[in-house]
Protein backbone atom coordinates (compact mmCIF):
# COMPACT_ATOMS: atom_id res chain seq x y z
CA UNK A 1 0.00 0.00 0.00
CA UNK A 2 1.36 3.39 -0.99
CA UNK A 3 0.91 6.19 1.52
CA UNK A 4 1.64 9.70 0.36
CA UNK A 5 3.18 11.95 2.96
CA UNK A 6 3.26 15.69 2.69
CA UNK A 7 6.58 16.77 4.09
CA UNK A 8 7.10 20.39 5.11
CA UNK A 9 8.42 22.38 2.18
CA UNK A 10 7.57 19.72 -0.38
CA UNK A 11 5.12 22.04 -2.15
CA UNK A 12 8.03 24.19 -3.29
CA UNK A 13 9.34 21.32 -5.41
CA UNK A 14 6.04 20.56 -7.20
CA UNK A 15 7.35 22.17 -10.38
CA UNK A 16 9.83 19.26 -10.71
CA UNK A 17 6.96 16.89 -11.48
CA UNK A 18 6.99 18.11 -15.06
CA UNK A 19 9.41 15.94 -17.05
CA UNK A 20 10.64 18.78 -19.27
CA UNK A 21 11.44 21.06 -16.33
CA UNK A 22 13.04 18.25 -14.34
CA UNK A 23 15.21 17.19 -17.28
CA UNK A 24 16.22 20.78 -17.97
CA UNK A 25 17.19 21.45 -14.36
CA UNK A 26 19.15 18.21 -14.02
CA UNK A 27 20.89 18.70 -17.36
CA UNK A 28 21.78 22.32 -16.56
CA UNK A 29 23.20 21.36 -13.17
CA UNK A 30 25.21 18.48 -14.66
CA UNK A 31 26.56 20.70 -17.47
CA UNK A 32 27.56 23.27 -14.87
CA UNK A 33 29.32 20.74 -12.65
CA UNK A 34 31.26 19.22 -15.55
CA UNK A 35 32.29 22.62 -16.90
CA UNK A 36 33.31 23.84 -13.44
CA UNK A 37 35.33 20.68 -12.83
CA UNK A 38 36.98 21.07 -16.25
CA UNK A 39 37.90 24.66 -15.47
CA UNK A 40 39.22 23.89 -11.99
CA UNK A 41 41.29 20.94 -13.22
CA UNK A 42 42.69 22.98 -16.11
CA UNK A 43 43.71 25.87 -13.85
CA UNK A 44 44.48 24.28 -10.49
CA UNK A 45 46.08 20.90 -11.26
CA UNK A 46 49.46 21.62 -12.90
CA UNK A 47 50.72 18.02 -13.09
CA UNK A 48 47.92 17.18 -15.56
CA UNK A 49 49.09 19.89 -17.98
CA UNK A 50 50.86 17.32 -20.17
CA UNK A 51 47.45 15.68 -20.76
CA UNK A 52 45.75 18.95 -21.71
CA UNK A 53 44.61 17.79 -25.15
CA UNK A 54 43.14 14.55 -23.82
CA UNK A 55 41.53 16.38 -20.90
CA UNK A 56 39.91 18.89 -23.22
CA UNK A 57 38.63 16.20 -25.61
CA UNK A 58 37.19 14.16 -22.73
CA UNK A 59 35.52 17.18 -21.13
CA UNK A 60 34.07 18.36 -24.45
CA UNK A 61 32.72 14.85 -25.12
CA UNK A 62 31.04 14.70 -21.71
CA UNK A 63 29.58 18.19 -22.19
CA UNK A 64 28.32 17.21 -25.65
CA UNK A 65 26.70 14.05 -24.30
CA UNK A 66 25.03 15.91 -21.45
CA UNK A 67 23.83 18.68 -23.77
CA UNK A 68 22.24 16.01 -25.98
CA UNK A 69 20.12 14.58 -23.15
CA UNK A 70 17.10 16.91 -23.73
CA UNK A 71 17.32 16.35 -27.48
CA UNK A 72 17.42 12.57 -27.14
CA UNK A 73 14.68 12.47 -24.50
CA UNK A 74 12.19 14.80 -26.20
CA UNK A 75 12.96 14.27 -29.86
CA UNK A 76 9.30 13.60 -30.67
CA UNK A 77 7.91 16.45 -28.53
CA UNK A 78 9.20 19.82 -29.76
CA UNK A 79 7.54 21.85 -26.99
CA UNK A 80 9.12 19.80 -24.23
CA UNK A 81 12.42 19.81 -26.10
CA UNK A 82 12.43 23.60 -26.29
CA UNK A 83 11.48 24.06 -22.63
CA UNK A 84 13.94 21.49 -21.32
CA UNK A 85 16.87 22.62 -23.41
CA UNK A 86 16.37 26.32 -22.70
CA UNK A 87 16.11 25.71 -18.95
CA UNK A 88 19.32 23.66 -19.07
CA UNK A 89 21.16 26.26 -21.12
CA UNK A 90 20.01 29.18 -18.96
CA UNK A 91 21.33 27.41 -15.86
CA UNK A 92 24.61 26.67 -17.64
CA UNK A 93 24.90 30.28 -18.84
CA UNK A 94 24.31 31.66 -15.35
CA UNK A 95 27.01 29.40 -13.92
CA UNK A 96 29.29 30.45 -16.79
CA UNK A 97 28.69 34.08 -15.78
CA UNK A 98 29.64 33.31 -12.19
CA UNK A 99 32.78 31.51 -13.36
CA UNK A 100 33.69 34.56 -15.48
CA UNK A 101 33.87 36.55 -12.25
CA UNK A 102 36.39 34.08 -10.82
CA UNK A 103 38.38 33.33 -13.98
CA UNK A 104 38.73 36.71 -15.68
CA UNK A 105 40.21 35.32 -18.91
CA UNK A 106 37.11 33.22 -19.48
CA UNK A 107 35.03 36.29 -20.27
CA UNK A 108 37.57 37.35 -22.88
CA UNK A 109 37.20 34.00 -24.65
CA UNK A 110 33.38 34.16 -24.94
CA UNK A 111 30.95 36.45 -23.20
CA UNK A 112 28.01 35.00 -21.32
CA UNK A 113 25.62 36.26 -23.97
CA UNK A 114 27.65 34.58 -26.72
CA UNK A 115 27.62 31.28 -24.83
CA UNK A 116 23.88 31.55 -24.28
CA UNK A 117 23.17 32.41 -27.90
CA UNK A 118 25.37 29.62 -29.29
CA UNK A 119 23.58 27.02 -27.20
CA UNK A 120 20.15 28.51 -27.84
CA UNK A 121 20.66 28.52 -31.61
CA UNK A 122 21.80 24.89 -31.62
CA UNK A 123 18.85 23.83 -29.48
CA UNK A 124 16.46 25.87 -31.66
CA UNK A 125 17.74 24.04 -34.74
CA UNK A 126 17.03 20.67 -33.08
CA UNK A 127 13.62 21.91 -31.92
CA UNK A 128 12.76 23.04 -35.44
CA UNK A 129 13.81 19.69 -36.90
CA UNK A 130 11.74 17.95 -34.22
CA UNK A 131 8.75 20.13 -35.05
CA UNK A 132 9.06 19.37 -38.78
CA UNK A 133 9.31 15.67 -37.96
CA UNK A 134 6.16 15.90 -35.82
CA UNK A 135 4.28 17.58 -38.67
CA UNK A 136 5.39 14.86 -41.10
CA UNK A 137 4.35 12.11 -38.64
CA UNK A 138 0.92 13.69 -38.17
CA UNK A 139 0.40 14.08 -41.90
CA UNK A 140 1.35 10.45 -42.52
CA UNK A 141 -0.92 9.28 -39.70
CA UNK A 142 -3.83 11.27 -41.12
CA UNK A 143 -3.18 9.82 -44.58
CA UNK A 144 -3.11 6.27 -43.24
CA UNK A 145 -6.27 6.70 -41.15
CA UNK A 146 -8.24 7.92 -44.21
CA UNK A 147 -7.78 5.30 -46.91
CA UNK A 148 -8.41 6.31 -50.48
CA UNK A 149 -11.69 5.06 -51.92
CA UNK A 150 -11.33 2.17 -54.33
CA UNK A 151 -12.56 2.80 -57.88
CA UNK A 152 -15.84 1.09 -58.73
CA UNK A 153 -15.80 -1.77 -61.11
CA UNK A 154 -17.99 -1.49 -64.13
CA UNK A 155 -20.54 -4.17 -64.44
CA UNK A 156 -21.33 -5.16 -67.97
Amino acid sequence: MFIRTNLPGSRRLDFLRNAAIRTGVYTGVCLSFVFTAWLVIANQVPFLERFAFERNIAAAAVLGFLAAVPVLRFLRWPGNLLASSMIAWVIFSLVYRMLCMIYHGLGNWHTTFQVFMEGAVVYMIFTTLSWIGAIIRRARAAEISHPKPQPRRRES
